[in-house]
């Protein structure tokens, strides 16, 4: 028997997507600054989720502004939107590529009507003689360096931009740059929100752009024309101040392959890492580092964890740990404390979700929320769901 490409036992991985709780989202950051337009980071094929559907999403609940990180990606979200029949898409939706400009992605940039972020003297360069070649004029963006030390314009190109824009040679929509400690309790939000005001001003009436998932949260000074949240929208924590208000956006599950009783005495595990105390009840779930969940997750007593507690997940009403090192398709669980009766193979075991909070599992892995969402693997199934919400 032959089976078809798109088969895919029950058993497998699943990612859960509420787009109900992905639009919630954007509509309370929205209503955070009410006095600026509101765009979505889809970066990274939306965060691990599935840009094209992530767009989707966020267009019809209003999202006009999108930022990624290449420009192929940016072409995936704006042929996701054709396809989707967003036909206005094409005329009101501005994407926004971060990174990545070079001479041969310019005629990408032109047919697909993508906005390259500048950081660089070089990149000015590169978008001027692209445009110069093809006879056409075009806005870009314009990112400063304000205290990250990672992409942007210093004050000298900032000073080259002005003179630009001054003489009509360079057209821009925007001016940018990213907030390094938004989330913490810090001063330097407000440090490089002074820089950025006074690199903004050498471009009047060009519109800015400052605050990230967390920057949202810092208050209307930080708003400006137009906010990028990240993070936030897929129900990841930005900072204190949004802890509680946002909605979770996916669920990972994964089934239960195997129940069995180990006696007291032996171990489980790769490297016998986890020796079992008591007689151990445990279940054999299919899912690993392969698929995203990091090995970095292994349970208690597991030399790679530190001083961490061991990571949990939730399954027949209760949270239970991780036994012994994730593997490649497989982790452990420590069932003995469920009745018996509670499990039976083909349940499935949920790794981050309502009942368990992307945030606490990531802390308890020592990473954070967006490397557990963009490093989720292909053998994970998306799984997309309307108004329903994630139980």
């Amino acid at each position: 028997m032959t089976l078809s490409p798109s088969f895919r036992p029950d058993r497998m991985p699943v990612v859960e997507i509420d787009s109900s709780a992905l639009a919630a989202n954007w509509r309370l950051l929205a209503a955070r600054n009410p006095g600026a337009r509101t765009g979505a980071a889809v970066k990274a094929d939306g965060y691990g989720l599935g840009a094209g559907k992530v767009a989707s999403t966020l267009y019809n609940a209003g999202c006009r502004d999108f930022f990624v990180a290449w420009a192929g990606e940016g072409l995936a979200v704006r042929a996701a939107l054709d396809a989707a029949g967003e036909a206005e898409a094409a005329h009101d939706t501005r994407i926004f590529v971060l990174q990545g400009l070079e001479p041969a992605s310019i005629p990408l940039h032109l047919s697909a009507g993508l906005t390259p972020v500048l950081s660089t003297p070089d990149d000015i360069a590169v978008w001027r003689e692209g445009l110069r070649s093809a006879g056409r004029r075009a806005p870009a963006a314009i990112q400063f360096e304000t205290g990250m030390n990672r992409l942007g314009l210093n004050l000298a190109d900032a000073q080259l931009a002005s003179a630009l824009v001054a003489s009509g040679e360079l057209d821009l929509s925007l001016v940018m740059s990213h907030l390094a400690s938004a989330d913490e309790t810090t001063d330097q939000s407000a440090r490089q929100r002074e820089r950025f005001l006074a690199l903004a001003a050498l471009l009047p009436g060009v519109p800015r752009s400052l605050a990230n998932s967390a920057g949202v949260f810092l208050g209307a000074d930080f708003g400006f024309d137009l906010t990028r949240p990240g993070i936030a929208l897929y129900g990841g924590e930005a900072g204190p101040a949004s802890r509680g208000v946002l909605r979770p956006v996916a669920r990972l599950t994964a089934a239960i392959l195997q129940l069995r009783t180990a006696s007291a005495g032996e171990a489980a595990g790769y490297g016998a890492a986890a020796p079992l105390a008591r007689d151990t009840r445990i279940a054999t779930v299919g899912l690993g580092y392969a698929d995203g969940y990091q090995r970095a997750a292994s349970g208690a007593g597991v030399a790679i964890r530190g001083l961490r507690a061991g990571t949990e997940t939730f399954v027949a009403g209760r949270r239970v740990p991780v036994l012994g090192r994730v593997s490649m398709d497989l982790t452990l669980l420590d069932v003995t404390d469920l009745p018996e009766a509670a499990l039976a193979p083909g349940d499935r075991v949920e790794f981050f979700g309502p009942n368990l909070p992307i945030d606490a599992v990531a802390t308890a892995a020592g990473t954070i929320a967006y490397e557990l969402l963009t490093g989720l693997g292909p053998r994970v199934e998306r799984r997309w769901s309307t108004g329903a919400g994630l139980s």
